[in-house]
């Protein structure tokens, strides 16, 4: 068996191991644990150990505070549990994601240290900034994500899990009439040139306005 001292993954890239079994992959997960600079995903038998860059880490910061200002200034209680490991042994399924955030299912998680998805609800929505290298659709769909955004090339995704299966929409279903496909990516791409802050203002601004125009309509 591979052990985890011989594995030497540059940033960006990742090691992808077949037939490995559920005891392995927790052994595996065990072994990384002092080493949090990996994120793994395991689907039946298929483990993908990777470990992201600085832009793809930085790019996660900028995003995760964009959205995590949006739910403030909405005034929506929420949890943000970035790399949470969550697993389900029945399906074979494991992912450790960019970011994710429990919203609707906040107060069924709130206080609590740990979350066990056998009993504890998943969260409602993940994101993944590299979808190219490293997002598992299918195991995001198993677990029972509703809703799942992939940056990809200056672009997102918003995908809704519909009967299962996961289906391309304009529309986040926690941020109706917001122009959150378009809005974030801008939002990104300013931030490399003016700076953090100033788009974090300028965003939590126009938050304000648009609801106070949405109330006066």
């Amino acid at each position: 068996m591979l052990q985890t001292s011989q594995l030497d993954i540059a940033p960006g890239q990742s090691v992808r191991l077949r037939a490995v079994t559920w005891r392995q992959y927790k052994k595996i997960l065990e072994d990384l644990s002092p080493y949090r600079a990996t994120r793994l995903a395991y689907n039946n038998g298929n483990l993908s150990i990777m470990r992201p860059h600085a832009k793809q880490e930085d790019d996660k910061e900028i995003v995760g505070d964009l959205i995590k200002a949006l739910l403030e200034e909405l005034s929506m209680e929420f949890r943000s549990l970035g790399a949470t490991t969550f697993e389900r042994r029945s399906d074979l399924k494991a992912i450790e994601p960019d970011q994710c955030f429990y919203i609707q299912n906040e107060k069924a998680i709130r206080g609590k240290r740990t979350i066990d998805i056998k009993k504890d609800p998943v969260p409602d929505l993940v994101l993944e900034m590299d979808p190219d290298a490293r997002t598992h659709v299918d195991i995001y769909q198993a677990l029972g994500i509703p809703e799942l955004w992939q940056f990809s090339q200056a672009e997102l995704s918003i995908n809704k899990l519909l009967a299962g299966r996961y289906v391309t929409v304009e529309e986040s279903i926690f941020f109706p009439d917001l122009p959150i496909k378009d809005l974030l990516p801008y939002c990104l791409e300013q931030s490399r040139t003016l700076g953090r802050n100033i788009v974090m203002r300028d965003f939590r601004r126009w938050i304000r306005d648009t609801q106070q125009r949405l109330h006066e309509a």
